[in-house]
């Protein structure tokens, strides 16, 4: 059962949690690995350097976007495949992150809760929340 008093606030609560999550990981990539550090890594575990902006600006833009619930389940949305590659790249170390060079815990556990945010809602206090079709009706003309 839903507490329809309370799920707005729920919903809120998982949508802040996620957007911080997010741009604390690019202010990380930003400040302390740096782009170059950022780009060397994604290098080393086979992936296209160049992918190291448009990823950090993906989770810095997206995280606002989420934070402050402008169309905040479009846009976790797009980012499951950010957390789905660094899932693909953490998850033959283990599963717990604290594994050395990180197991895949942690991405797995964002990429169900950005899922888990796109089927919710962006809850209360959202600057523009999106609203998903309903499966099964026509879409509107």
């Amino acid at each position: 059962m839903i507490d329809n008093r309370l799920a707005p606030y729920g919903a809120l609560t998982l949508r802040v949690a996620l957007g911080l999550m997010f741009i604390a990981h690019a202010y990380l990539k930003l400040v302390i690995f740096t782009p170059a550090g950022f780009a060397g890594f994604l290098g080393q575990v086979g992936l296209p350097s160049f992918l190291a902006w448009p990823i950090m600006l993906a989770e810095l833009l997206g995280g606002l976007a989420i934070l402050t619930g402008f169309y905040g389940r479009y846009v976790s949305i797009l980012l499951l495949p950010v957390l789905l590659g660094a899932l693909m790249v953490h998850a033959p170390n283990g599963w717990v992150f604290n594994a050395p060079n990180g197991g895949g815990e942690y991405p797995a556990f964002l990429a169900l809760t950005a899922l888990a945010h796109a089927m919710i809602g962006d809850g209360a206090l959202a600057l523009k929340p999106a609203r998903l079709p309903v499966l099964g009706t026509p879409a509107a003309a």
